[in-house]
Order: structure tokens, then C-alpha cells, then sequence
């Protein structure tokens, strides 16, 4: 198997740390029948988008940035699960040398994490923290300076393919998950099944 050296990992957040799909697409449902649209358009570019790119790409007639403002999820919502071994591993690496950055907002992702079980990194960017999103290098950069490691050290973990073109544009390495795509659809440094990594 391939191995990389690195000084940090970044991890995205769902679809890797935790297994939220039917999570982020029930949510992406009722808000598009809220609003009378086809939930199709956006369910084909949300994963690993920011909500706010996911609404101005699938709905350009609408207000994004007020539409977020509103998109809350319900008390009957079934909270995200972690995937199996990611608590182990984010437990086993030193606090200074991995952090998460994901397209979701930072309320919703200290959310999903302490609902998931997982520990809080002292590394968290969110989309709030970028004024432009995956697939931009953006969040990644981000999480490399606060975590005062250099890019070309950085290694990362991500499920999505314009999260593996933002991980690319940052110059860092980066695993493909395949929880969300196919193999072919990821473009990654080495596309895996979840539970290789966890046991690596």
C-alpha cells in the first residue's frame, strides 16, 4: 500500500469522519419542497459545497445568502453517526497535528462532531471562515496556517471530488474515500473504502 510522510492531517467532515448523507439530503429535500423546487439539481452538486454555492449554482434566482440564513435543521433530524475507527484515530493523533475543514457552518459541524462522538479539534474552519469555497484551495491553506504546518506537509482525507480539486490546488496530498462517489469520480493521490484507513 502506498504511505505518505506528514507533519498534519486535515480532515473533511462528512463523509469521512462521519457518515451524514442521508443527514445533508433530507435537509436539502424539505428545504427545496419549502420552496416548490426539485431537490435533484441540488442534490447533484451539495456534497463537500458550501450550502451558500450549492443555492447560488442550483437556484441562481434566489437570495443564497438569506436562504442559509434560514436552512435549520428539524428536532426529528437523525443526527449523523460517526464512522466506525474515527473516534479511535482522531483520539490516537496529537492535538497539534490534524484539524477538520469542511463546507459546513461552524454551529453545524461543533454539532455534528459532539452528536457524532467525536473529539472538538483545536483546528476547525468552516465556510464562515473562507470567502470562497471548495473547490477553491481556500479552507485547506486555512487549516495548514492555523495549524503552522507548511501545505507540501499536509496530508488529506477527503469524499468528494471538488474537495479533492481544492485539496489539489492547495499542493497537498490527498486520500479519496469512496462513501459518497465512485472510485473513478475521485481523482485522489489513492481512492479507498473507509475502513482502510481507519485500520492503517
Amino acid at each position: 500500500m502506498k504511505r505518505w510522510e506528514c507533519s498534519a492531517i486535515i480532515f473533511d467532515l462528512d463523509g469521512v469522519l462521519v457518515d451524514s448523507t442521508a443527514f445533508v439530503e433530507t435537509q436539502w429535500r424539505r428545504w427545496a419542497a419549502a420552496r416548490g423546487l426539485g431537490a435533484e439539481p441540488f442534490l447533484r452538486v451539495c456534497h463537500g459545497r458550501r450550502a451558500v454555492e450549492t443555492i447560488r449554482l442550483a437556484a441562481p434566482h434566489l437570495d443564497a445568502e438569506a436562504e442559509v440564513r434560514a436552512f435549520l435543521p428539524h428536532d426529528d433530524d437523525v443526527p449523523p453517526r460517526p464512522y466506525e475507527g474515527a473516534a479511535r484515530l482522531l483520539r490516537s493523533l496529537p492535538d497539534r497535528s490534524w484539524g477538520v475543514a469542511t463546507s459546513s457552518l461552524r454551529e453545524s459541524a461543533r454539532g455534528r462532531l459532539r452528536d457524532a462522538g467525536l473529539p472538538i479539534p483545536k483546528v476547525l474552519v468552516c465556510a464562515e471562515d473562507v470567502s470562497r469555497g471548495k473547490p477553491s484551495p481556500d479552507v485547506y491553506l486555512a487549516a495548514s496556517a492555523a495549524l503552522r504546518v507548511p501545505a507540501r506537509d499536509c496530508l488529506v482525507i477527503e469524499d468528494a471530488p471538488i474537495g479533492i480539486e481544492a485539496a489539489r490546488a492547495a499542493a497537498m496530498a490527498v486520500i479519496g474515500l469512496t462513501t459518497t462517489h465512485r472510485p473513478d469520480q475521485l481523482s485522489a493521490d489513492l481512492p479507498l473504502p473507509r475502513w482502510i484507513v481507519w485500520l492503517c
